[in-house]
């Protein structure tokens, strides 16, 4: 008997111009700035709880994948650049923390994508945080990108599906983008007069 007086309702809203009935239509719009629709952020966040439950794993696997495809950044990473194979890598608890860092940081700003005032504040600040690295270059930002896509799979296991897939690599580039703003911000010369 709900559903049926709901229906009534619904068709007398519309009936009397009211406007369309809340679950017609489309979800309502998103920030223009962000680059995905309500149902894709909706989508995301819900596929996050699964990695924020396992934050620490995901971000090691990140790192480890990281290393593997550019051996060469490990030196960037004073705490833990004496780890070279996989299984020093795995067990050092230098590389956990740095990777569960990262993962908060991550966490911070997928979290934060319904304030995105917030949310780029937060991301560029991490960015500019980045000019203090000795030997720390811009593009950097992007060697992450696909550690970070392979390790989320390797936790989503198969919640990781073609569409989460689309909406993460999205997602990932926005963030990157915004923290390489970030970086730039912060090492361009001030306009003080």
């Amino acid at each position: 008997m709900g559903c049926q007086l709901g229906k009534l309702a619904a068709s007398e809203r519309r009936g009397n111009n009211a406007g369309p009935a809340l679950a017609d239509g489309p979800p309502p719009a998103t920030d223009p700035r962000l680059p995905l629709t309500a149902k894709q952020k909706y989508s995301m966040l819900a596929s996050w709880k699964g990695i924020s439950r396992a934050m620490e794993k995901t971000g090691i696997c990140m790192f480890i994948k990281l290393f593997e495809e550019n051996q060469d950044l490990l030196h960037m990473f004073e705490k833990f650049r004496q780890y070279r194979t996989k299984e020093e890598q795995i067990n050092s608890t230098e590389l956990a923390e740095h990777a569960n860092n990262v993962m908060n940081t991550l966490d911070e700003g997928i979290k934060g994508l319904d304030d995105l005032d917030n949310f780029f504040a937060y991301i560029h600040q991490v960015g500019a945080s980045h000019r203090r690295i000795p030997g720390f270059k811009v593009e950097y930002f992007w060697k992450i990108e696909a550690p970070f896509l392979a390790a989320v799979e390797s936790t989503l296991g198969d919640r990781y599906t073609p569409n989460v897939e689309n909406i993460y690599k999205i997602t990932i580039k926005f963030i990157l983008e915004t923290l390489i703003e970030g970086y730039e911000k912060a090492g361009a010369p001030s306009n003080a007069t």
